[in-house]
């Protein structure tokens, strides 16, 4: 393996719109496509190979590799603008590489076919927005719109705090900093902390790590800021639960309270194919924390929102998971078996029938 060899690979996945490239010893490369994983026709990777990767990655980086390091992120561009989320870890102690694609170009909220109601939740004066999902169902693309929309319409000052920085964004109304962990600033909650005195309007932090880097982002919030970050749950409900599940028990109806006064709202992904097989489209459930979400939060009723999204999807413009879902089965857009896939629910055969 050889630089030359590594950007090929890499500009050949940028150009077949591949999502992921792992690179593994004794396993030549493989791609993700349209959500399958696929066998390259190359030679099985040696792991002098995956060293060289990892290590022009790290220098691409203008860092060394921690010494008997277990796993780290990084990001690689190309010259061609290819840009890569990297993750670098050990197996069997072989080191592995993981390289997740990020488009060139942010797309806007129509073109991703995510829910319009975006761009009123990005109008929020203060709180704390959620975009949540399983890994790799498109969390930072949905965040990024969102942050590249209140950059495009209004004049404030965004802060970004990443591990890595996945996508570059170019400042047009709004002024944005972008930070990465590891090179700019220590932690995510040390960057929080900081980005307090740096005169922000809106925070966007990566990821909701840690308890510290969690209660920091609820005082930002509070504090009268509109905060932004992704959490790995599946819908508003275990979103809500993982959130006050980090805190010690005996703060856990305080942390109820403060939620409900801040959350402005969750978007919750996942990735489906539609019936040709060709295309992936997100399913989206947007929950906006209406008076009624509101006293479900403070009062610990956590299984009635999902109800209440259904309700409310009229006047505020939430829809559920299998609303979504429904939605598009009924348009003869997914397949029902794709669809029962996606859906928590056990009965959603009977709800398409019933709508």
């Amino acid at each position: 393996m050889d630089t030359k060899t590594l950007n090929q690979i890499l500009e050949i996945a940028f150009a077949k719109r591949v999502s992921d490239i792992h690179f593994e010893v004794d396993n030549p490369p493989f791609f993700r496509a349209h959500g399958q994983l696929l066998r390259s026709k190359l030679p099985n990777l040696k792991p002098e190979d995956t060293e060289f990767i990892a290590s022009t990655i790290m220098e691409h980086n203008k860092r060394d590799l921690p010494e008997n390091f277990k796993e780290f992120d990084a990001a690689y561009s190309l010259t061609s603008s290819g840009r890569f989320r990297v993750s670098i870890f050990r197996q069997r102690g072989n080191i592995g590489i993981v390289m997740r694609v990020i488009p060139p170009e942010i797309g806007g909220f129509q073109e991703l076919k995510l829910p319009a109601v975006l761009a009123e939740i990005v109008k929020a004066p203060n709180g704390l927005v959620l975009v949540t999902g399983p890994t790799g169902n498109g969390k930072s693309t949905t965040l990024a719109s969102m942050i590249n929309h209140i950059n495009e319409k209004y004049a404030f000052n965004i802060i970004t705090i990443e591990d890595p920085i996945e996508f570059l964004f170019t400042s047009r109304k709004s002024c944005i900093i972008q930070r990465e962990v590891g090179i700019d600033t220590d932690d995510f909650s040390s960057a929080l902390k900081s980005s307090l005195r740096m005169d922000p309007d809106v925070i966007m932090v990566g990821e909701m790590r840690d308890l510290e880097t969690i209660d920091a982002c609820i005082k930002a919030s509070e504090t009268g800021h509109l905060v932004f970050s992704t959490l790995h749950t599946q819908n508003a409900t275990s979103t809500i639960n993982r959130l006050i599940g980090h805190f010690p028990p005996d703060s856990q109806e305080i942390i109820r309270q403060r939620l409900a006064d801040i959350l402005v709202a969750t978007v919750s992904l996942r990735l489906v194919e539609d019936k040709s097989g060709e295309n992936i489209l997100p399913i989206v459930e947007v929950m906006r924390t209406t008076t009624t979400i509101q006293a479900c939060i403070r009062d610990g009723n956590l299984d009635e929102i999902e109800g209440h999204i259904e309700k409310g999807s009229a006047q505020y413009q939430m829809q559920s998971m299998d609303q979504h879902l429904i939605q598009l089965c009924k348009k003869g857009i997914i397949s029902m078996k794709e669809a029962k896939r996606v859906s928590n629910s056990m009965d959603l055969e009977r709800k398409l029938n019933f709508t």
